[in-house]
């Protein structure tokens, strides 16, 4: 994809009512005689609301990367990010990195309910994927830092997680020659310090985004590249089972937070935002690559994907005043279910391995 800087075919049906539900009786105007048009005859066919062309404006994938004014991309500042990311040396104990949570093989999740810190510390929320997080400015399930410079920079001295004090930090990675180097090439006017680490990280971070999926292939114009019963899902995620009323465009996220109805005591965005509404609202997450992120929600409490959609069938499991209008049931069929989960299955592009940089060594001859 190309970078920049960030400044500032099958048509879909109309999700229509069932013959008995639209056997209407009109009355004619006949002096009482009571002549009736009965409409329930033949059920009426689904018309297209949105064609394919619509349907790319909605789903197309991005031609190019937003980066920030105040922290454009460079080639030194992502290869430099790059290998800070996966440097345990960026915590206390040198034995966590941002990797150990946000593992490549797992789309940049970790596969666990909720995830390990600083001498075995569990975090108190899942690990989501770090996926497509350039299109989005407030970062974390909750919502509590805006854009990927301000999330960073927390969980390295956060002692329950990375445990590392930043001016400590600073003093380690001056002692290894190779970063010397890096941060000169990707910083000339300022070198090591615990903001340029932080860019350096934000920068690579917003270079991970999701590949190209049978979906994306599919939406392109490509009939075969997904199956019958995707496309069937792609229907109801767009049309009865409202999914696409929250999990929107590209991304499949509107980024914004909501109560879906989940029994955790997490109280969630209303500790940053002291509104009624925000009372156990957490952050909708991307769906793409959804099939490899596996436990499900902020607390990693729904093991697989037919269980999440299960959930929103039935209108969630607890019912409160800043519980979202959209949660509600939605009577779908284990059919219905299973399309749905199907298409979501076709939002995951294939693997590829990654390789993981070769860290600089400490220069002995420095210290």
């Amino acid at each position: 994809m190309e970078m920049i800087r960030r400044d500032a075919a099958f048509s879909a049906g109309t999700w229509f009512k069932t013959a008995p539900a639209v056997a209407l009786t009109v009355l004619l105007f006949t002096g009482g005689l009571g002549i009736a048009l009965v409409c329930a005859q033949t059920p009426p066919q689904p018309k297209p609301w949105k064609t394919l062309a619509e349907y790319k404006k909605d789903y197309g994938r991005p031609a190019s990367v937003p980066y920030l004014a105040d922290n454009p991309y460079s080639p030194e500042k992502a290869r430099l990010g790059e290998m800070l990311f996966f440097d345990p040396r960026l915590s206390g104990s040198n034995a966590i990195s941002c990797a150990s949570c946000h593992l490549p093989g797992i789309a940049w999740s970790d596969g666990v309910p909720k995830s390990f810190g600083h001498a075995g510390t569990v975090h108190v929320r899942n690990s989501p994927t770090l996926l497509n997080l350039a299109w989005t400015e407030q970062t974390a399930w909750d919502g509590r830092t805006i854009e990927l410079e301000g999330h960073v920079k927390g969980p390295i001295a956060n002692p329950r997680v990375m445990n590392q004090p930043h001016d400590q930090l600073i003093t380690e990675l001056s002692a290894i020659g190779g970063y010397r180097t890096l941060f000169k090439a990707a910083f000339p006017s300022d070198g090591i310090t615990i903001d340029n680490v932080v860019k350096a990280i934000a920068v690579f971070e917003r270079g991970l985004v999701s590949g190209e999926a049978p979906f994306d292939r599919w939406i392109a114009g490509n009939e075969r590249a997904i199956s019958e019963p995707a496309k069937r899902g792609f229907l109801l995620f767009n049309t009865k089972a409202n999914c696409a009323a929250c999990h929107s465009g590209w991304s499949f996220t509107d980024s914004s937070f909501y109560d879906i109805g989940l029994a955790d005591a997490d109280e969630g965005r209303i500790k940053i935002l002291n509104l009624p509404s925000m009372s156990h609202a957490f952050k909708t997450p991307t769906l793409r690559e959804i099939g490899r992120t596996a436990p499900y929600m902020h607390d990693g409490s729904i093991p697989d994907l037919t269980r999440v959609v299960e959930h929103y069938n039935r209108g969630g499991d607890v019912k409160r005043e800043s519980l979202s209008t959209d949660v509600r049931p939605l009577n779908l069929s284990k059919a219905e279910i299973a399309d749905i989960v199907e298409f979501m299955l076709t939002l995951s592009a294939p693997a590829k391995p990654y390789p993981v940089p070769v860290l600089p060594m400490i220069d002995h001859a420095a210290r």
